[in-house]
């Protein structure tokens, strides 16, 4: 007597793991990122902790161009053009200062929320939840896991030209941002979130640039401080 075609589907399925995509990529993390985590500023705490000088780009290989855009910056002009939150775009909002909130938004997309600046990026594992649109502030994020590595990677393309810095050193619409994702534990307990991010942009950037972020995890989201963008600090 056959089988019914649904019981053979059912064997199929549990012999090739064909399942793993109704659970998402949630079911499949080999790391824990969700819960809220806050920056600890362990380098550039010049750059990131008060608004630089104007004119001041170093540590960033910049382009001649771009060194036209770092001397006309005017955070004034940003302000009444509505683009308060320049510096806090997805190539510059992991160097901000602040908490993060990650959750998952469904089985195959994790969600980054920010007090800083109150911006949510959301990573992408499957390309169903994502929609053609115009370019963002966060831009377009997919994200995969690296197994072995026990690691995350996320590329993302599509974004608002923005400021690596707060004091207009910038990074265009043709950037692609690629970052890492690793959680190793503290010294005396904890948590550490480790994100090295890499910024290629071929208009403002003479080579990649590369700088990484530490985040310690909280047990609550007591201090949760949600604060709109500002063009200084």
């Amino acid at each position: 007597m056959r089988a019914p075609a649904s019981a053979i589907v059912s064997i199929i399925v549990a012999c090739f793991g064909l399942a793993a995509p109704v659970h998402g990529q949630k079911a499949a993390a080999p790391i824990d990122l969700t819960g809220y985590w806050v920056a600890i500023v362990n380098e550039d705490w010049r750059f990131r902790m008060i608004t630089p000088r104007k004119g001041d780009f170093a540590g960033v290989p910049i382009t001649k161009e771009a060194l036209g855009v770092v001397s006309a910056w005017d955070p004034a002009a940003d302000e009444a053009a509505g683009n308060q939150c320049k510096s806090y775009g997805a190539a510059a909002i992991m160097r901000v200062p602040g908490r993060l909130h990650i959750t998952w938004e469904d089985a195959d997309t994790l969600r980054i929320d920010t007090d800083a600046g109150m911006q949510t990026r959301l990573f992408h594992f499957s390309a169903s939840g994502i929609t053609d649109s115009a370019p963002t502030w966060q831009g377009v994020s997919h994200a995969r896991w690296e197994t072995r590595a026990r690691s995350m990677t996320v590329v993302t393309t599509k974004m608002k030209g923005g400021y690596l810095r707060k004091n207009g050193v910038p990074y265009s619409e043709n950037a692609t941002l690629t970052e890492y994702f690793d959680v190793a534990p503290q010294a005396g307990g904890g948590q550490l979130l480790v994100v090295t991010i890499v910024v290629d942009d071929p208009r403002y950037l003479t080579q990649p640039f590369i700088v990484s972020s530490h985040f310690k995890k909280e047990g609550d989201g007591s201090k949760w401080d949600p604060t709109p963008c500002s063009a200084t600090w």
